[in-house]
């Protein structure tokens, strides 16, 4: 049997505008209310797949607490302790325990938790029995940053996730450290090589959104984020997979949204417009969906 649970990361606060880029504040500050600065609050959360095999795969590990205090403060990472490994502790788990970690693409905000709170000394990988799971293009992006995201990646993880041994690079196919049901869309308009990873459930196939849908908000097909490489790109691929999702009672795993987890895809046809169903704040391996 499969169980999936969600488990936090750090928290973020960043610019609104930023984080709904082509939208007006005064749409999206009702979706997200900002502080006095203009900062919405994000998650960093992660799920846990558990299979009948005893695998325990990771997705994602969130921007952890890598940050000296100063640059902690300047990309607002709201707790100074590693979260995620708290989360995991309250599962009754340690990094140690994780075999894959998948991440979908490498920037901090999904990758930092890799690495070990901040101590003044010099950065360190964590989770050292699991495999990296990586898009190839992806991992091209992160050795060689364009201009516009290269402070989005941390030279110092990517170094260490080489030198562990332990990385696979993938082209979108499944590789054998995970289970063969398992599939990957790949997608390029956030950032090039971007895996989501879509998992089989008798309820409904989940598909882990990343930064291709943060959250319930962006559910909405033309809203995009700032930081997106590619929003028209960006805008067709989420179409396509809302589209999809929606036809089969298919789910989204949302990263960033501070309140929903995970929901149902639906499609109003009078109003052309997708929708989450049935959100969820949480996912527990033992409660029922």
């Amino acid at each position: 049997m499969r169980t999936l649970t969600s488990l936090l990361g750090n928290s973020q606060q960043l610019d609104g505008g930023a984080m709904f880029g082509n939208a007006p504040r005064a749409m999206w500050a009702g979706w997200l209310p900002p502080d006095e600065a203009n900062r919405v609050p994000l998650a960093c959360r992660c799920l846990l797949v558990e299979e009948g095999d005893g695998r325990r795969v990771l997705l994602e590990t969130g921007i952890g607490a890598f940050f000296e205090p100063k640059l902690r403060e300047r990309y607002g990472v709201v707790e100074a302790g590693h979260v995620l490994l708290d989360s995991l502790a309250a599962h009754g788990l340690t990094h140690e325990d994780i075999d894959v970690v998948v991440l979908s693409h490498l920037h901090f905000d999904h990758a930092g938790g890799l690495l070990a709170a901040w101590d003044g000394g010099e950065p360190r990988l964590l989770f050292p029995n699991a495999q990296f799971v990586v898009g190839r293009e992806a991992w091209q992006r992160a050795l060689n940053p364009h201009a516009r995201d290269k402070a989005s990646f941390v030279p110092e993880l990517i170094a260490l996730l080489e030198a562990s041994g332990r990385l696979v690079l993938v082209d979108g196919a499944t590789p054998d450290c995970l289970p063969p049901d398992w599939h990957f869309h790949v997608s390029s308009g956030h950032t090039p090589g971007m895996l989501l990873a879509e998992i089989p459930m008798p309820e409904g196939a989940v598909v882990f959104a990343a930064d291709l849908i943060p959250g319930a908000p962006w559910v909405h097909v033309p809203i995009t984020m700032g930081y997106d490489r590619f929003p028209e790109l960006l805008i067709d691929e989420k179409r396509a997979l809302l589209q999809r999702l929606a036809a089969a009672g298919g789910r989204l795993f949302f990263t960033h949204d501070p309140a929903v987890a995970c929901g149902e895809v639906l499609f109003d046809a009078q109003r052309q417009r997708f929708s989450v169903a049935l959100p969820r704040a949480s996912l527990a391996a033992n409660v029922a969906w």
